[in-house]
């Protein structure tokens, strides 16, 4: 896959766009080969899209919804490197203050951290109000930020890093956990997490800065406790919840810059986006897909459910709170040349060799906005 990164990002400006795509596949069968082939135009053609409808909004470093506005601040660190540029996102203290007070605040986090490469962005939260980093609407504006990135300044998007202070920290606690399909990794610094579950981390890793006297709201003593959970979570699931936290001893709210660690912690790991396992609770704010799954729209709610594993070419659904879900695939995950099973809770519901397409392939980047999210096969799964 690194290698079909590599392809992707390199051809992105020069490979033409095949107006004959569909009329070449049409609706039939592709074969792995062709899906490779497929996948680079119809990566191309978004990209392109995306270019045209970021443009003015990257110029300005403002992206829009309804009524409020994201303004950012980037700076660039290092080279280029060969599989594309990290991008941080880092989110300001403040809160619930006079817009001045946040302001400065935002000023505070442009400054606060250098990474060795990539682009780092600190974006002026859309809202003055105490939970300004975590309200509805938040996700796609990120989402929006996110693929600016990729088509302006190069951005792998499975290099992709959330931090944030105080308030900031705030947002991470909700953020990380909902969207950690879109994160590399994540680190939390002098946040209160409120009632954010851990357990959709399993597959991103995690840090927890907190000073051993923050005891402001009991964030010192909450960031033990979910530094426990995580400690449990892993117990329990020794391949995922992969974390750190740091308690700091002697400081407050202020941690002296030592939570700067976070940065070369985090620039080790790369997004899995087709792990094995996937935990994924619905937060306050509720999602339609993570990583490779989706849930009915209309059945959205906080707080259920689903587990889903892989082995080779059978899938187990473990645990499912809807009426049913949709599996996305693709030839890393499972051999389509052979047929695939699935099974609830032990019982085989599903056995079948599935057909990649064209359709799937462009419904899939155009819903997910993501080209590692873009596949040729779904199987629609209903449950009794």
């Amino acid at each position: 896959m690194k290698k079909f990164i590599l392809g992707i990002l390199s051809i992105l400006c020069v490979l033409p766009i095949n107006a004959q795509l569909e009329q070449k596949y049409g609706n039939k069968s592709l074969s792995k080969e062709e899906v490779r082939e497929a996948q680079k135009e119809v990566a191309t053609r978004w990209m392109e899209e995306m270019r045209e409808k970021y443009d003015v909004a990257w110029k300005k470093l403002n992206f829009k919804k309804d009524t409020f506005n994201l303004f950012c601040a980037a700076r660039n660190f290092g080279a280029v490197p060969a599989d594309g540029r990290s991008l941080f996102i880092s989110m300001h203290g403040g809160g619930k203050a006079p817009k001045e007070v946040n302001n400065q605040q935002w000023m505070n986090q442009i400054y606060l951290y250098e990474p060795a490469e990539g682009v780092y962005v600190a974006p002026r939260a859309p809202w003055d109000d105490s939970d300004m980093w975590h309200k509805k609407g938040l996700d796609e504006l990120f989402e929006d930020l996110i693929r600016a990135c990729v088509v302006f300044e190069n951005v792998n998007p499975d290099k992709v890093y959330l931090l944030g202070y105080s308030a900031g920290g705030d947002g991470v606690w909700r953020m990380a956990p909902r969207m950690a399909d879109r994160w590399a990794a994540a680190s939390m610094m002098a946040g209160h997490p409120g009632n954010a579950s851990q357990v959709n981390l399993r597959n991103m890793p995690y840090m927890i800065w907190m000073g051993e006297h923050d005891s402001a709201y009991d964030r010192n003593r909450l960031a033990v406790e979910k530094g426990a959970v995580m400690d449990s979570l892993q117990r329990n699931d020794p391949q995922g919840y992969i974390h750190e936290t740091h308690i700091m001893k002697g400081m407050g709210h202020w941690m002296e810059q030592a939570d700067t660690a976070a940065i070369s912690w985090m620039s080790k790991y790369r997004r899995n986006p087709y792990p094995e396992r996937i935990v994924w609770r619905q937060e306050e704010v509720v999602r339609p897909s993570f990583y490779w799954v989706s849930a009915p729209e209309d059945e959205l709610e906080h707080g259920k459910t689903l587990v889903v594993s892989r082995q080779k070419n059978k899938i187990y659904i473990e645990t499912c709170d809807y009426s049913g879900c949709t599996l996305y695939l693709n030839d890393e995950m499972v051999d389509l040349d052979r047929p695939v099973t699935v099974y609830y809770k032990g019982k085989k519901i599903v056995k079948k060799r599935l057909k990649r397409t064209l359709d799937t392939l462009q419904k899939t980047i155009r819903e997910r906005g993501d080209y590692r999210y873009m596949f040729p096969v779904e199987i629609k799964v209903v449950l009794e």
